[in-house]
């Protein structure tokens, strides 16, 4: 179910991560006529299923939901996680269907842009089209560094690399990058990462002994974000934002 927009994407702040910077006055109208904001998503509902029709493109306005990946087996592999300002469906663009599911972690509301919509728009406005060009490229540069993220990287490198990726997101958000809640649970950070939930407490009372955090419940501040970052061991950039 959809609601008409109340909410022009001129006027959200949340517009520089979802939309291109100095998109001309004519296109973000033609945006605002095309973006639905769909009723907010209680904890735990599925945005769109595994193998459904692609049929839009959404920008996450509030609340945080993780994409999930089913094997043959049944198992489980929550293949990242999605933030307030971030977009999600770029990957079934090619095959025209979900290769994951989107479960929203809390209550959760989106803007909805129908694809058919969007492929007209990036055939007509220049800026809108590189715009896209470039989530896409982030995308493909966020799977390559999981991939070495789990392949190559001790359970502490992973841990401290997840908790920077998240931080500098809070910062691009214009948010406090040292102190915000955790959407996601012990669980579906071990899942995540690759490790077991017994590792992920471990590690973040390690992380609390030493001071370099604070964590009550999911609530964190990262008191010594150098140290964190000496722990990950590696480089935070742009793709990795999208942990």
């Amino acid at each position: 179910m959809t609601l008409r927009s109340t909410q022009a994407c001129q006027h959200c702040t949340l517009r520089q991560l979802c939309l291109p910077v100095g998109l001309p006055q004519e296109e973000l109208w033609q945006l605002d006529e095309i973006v639905q904001q769909r009723r907010p998503l209680p904890k735990g509902t599925t945005l769109f299923a595994m193998g459904a029709p692609f049929e839009a493109l959404y920008a996450v306005r509030t609340g945080a939901l993780k994409t999930v990946l089913v094997s043959n087996d049944g198992t489980e592999q929550i293949t990242g996680f999605a933030l307030a300002g971030d977009l999600l469906g770029l990957d079934a663009i090619h095959s025209g269907k979900h290769p994951v599911s989107a479960v929203a972690l809390e209550s959760t509301s989106v803007c909805a842009v129908p694809y058919s919509h969007v492929d007209e728009l990036a055939g007509r406005l220049p800026t809108f089209r590189q715009h896209m060009m470039s989530v896409m490229s982030q995308e493909l540069a966020h799977d390559e560094d999981l991939h070495v993220l789990l392949g190559q990287r001790s359970a502490e490198q992973r841990l401290a690399t997840f908790l920077i990726a998240l931080s500098e997101r809070h910062r691009a958000r214009g948010l406090a990058p040292h102190h915000f809640s955790l959407p996601m649970s012990r669980a579906d950070i071990a899942n995540h990462l690759g490790l077991t939930q017994e590792t992920i407490s471990r590690l973040f009372t390690q992380l609390r002994n030493q001071g370099v955090i604070n964590l009550h419940t999911r609530d964190l501040q990262i008191l010594e974000p150098d140290r964190l970052r000496n722990s990950a061991g590696v480089t935070i950039t742009s793709a990795a934002s999208s942990a």
